[in-house]
């Protein structure tokens, strides 16, 4: 969609991922002797991917590249920086590594305070070199009950996400006689019935959207935007394939999309958890 248009990523990251990462979940082969334990680091981004084989060969391979990477910036203060400029890329770096490991995600919600503190402990232990066990032995020994662990919340978060998200959805039919829901489980409101062309799946649509979490927070609009965006139908969520292709130009609907019509179980990024169902207020401007 262009260089302006990347932060879109939550409509516009395409389903295929889904397949992979659904794989990935069933994956617990422990191949530890082949490993290169050079970094920590490397062990720990593979821990919070969105595979719960935290110590798979695969998932160390894809979290041993380059120590830094491009990250969102969350602005949570105005006041001054913990140390001066030249110390402060140090601080970044230790923000990164946080950020990849799951800050501000996945550890707040699979482990309890204590647990946490003991996954800080072995990090800074492997770090510095002060650790009086052997991490192959470690990993070898314990990683298949992290992996079991990790697989049996994970699925425990993802069941109660979903949980809600019908909830949210009888509630949303039974406020609203107009709202219909689909065989898929799509829930479609027409709030304003437009009379121009109608998209199918090879059209190319023009805009406008707002989309919830059914807690109501935003993750991503371009009506707060202040521009509206043009894409392929076809490249988008099903939920939105679906919805778009009972609306006409000129036409504004609600959308509900449930999870398996949207990110599925791996989310989108962190801000649209693992089995979310989502809302969206979409007005449709131009079928191309």
């Amino acid at each position: 969609f262009g260089k302006d248009r990347a932060c879109h990523f939550f409509i516009f990251s395409w389903f295929s991922d889904q397949h992979q990462l659904s794989h990935q979940l069933q994956k617990k082969a422990m191949h530890l002797s082949s490993y290169s334990l050079t970094t920590m680091s490397a062990l720990f981004a593979a821990l919070t991917t969105r595979s719960v084989g935290a110590f798979t060969a695969a998932s160390v391979a894809r979290t041993a590249g380059p120590a830094l990477t491009t990250t969102t910036v969350r602005h949570m203060s105005n006041g001054p920086m913990p140390y001066d400029d030249d110390k402060m890329p140090f601080y970044a770096l230790g923000t990164n590594l946080a950020l990849q490991v799951g800050g501000q995600g996945n550890f707040k919600t699979l482990l309890e305070d204590d647990e946490l503190e003991i996954v800080l402990e072995a990090f800074c232990e492997n770090l510095r070199g002060t650790n009086t066990q052997d991490a192959r032995t470690v990993l070898t020994t314990y990683g298949p009950t992290l992996n079991k662990i990790l697989g049996e919340r994970t699925e425990g978060i993802v069941e109660r996400v979903k949980k809600d998200g019908a909830e949210f959805i009888e509630n949303f039919l039974d406020c609203n006689e107009e709202a219909v829901k689909t065989d898929s489980g799509l829930v479609y409101y027409p709030m304003k019935e437009g009379d121009g062309k109608q998209p199918t799946i090879t059209s190319t649509v023009e805009v406008h959207y707002h989309g919830t979490l059914t807690d109501g927070t935003v993750f991503d609009s371009s009506v707060d935007r202040g521009q509206t965006i043009s894409f392929p139908l076809g490249g988008v969520i099903k939920g939105w394939q679906e919805g778009l292709a009972l609306m006409k130009e000129g036409g504004k609907a609600t959308l509900v999309v449930p999870s398996d019509l949207a990110y599925g179980d791996a989310g989108s990024g962190d801000v649209i958890p693992p089995g979310a169902t989502l809302k969206f207020e979409v007005e449709l401007f131009k079928v191309s």
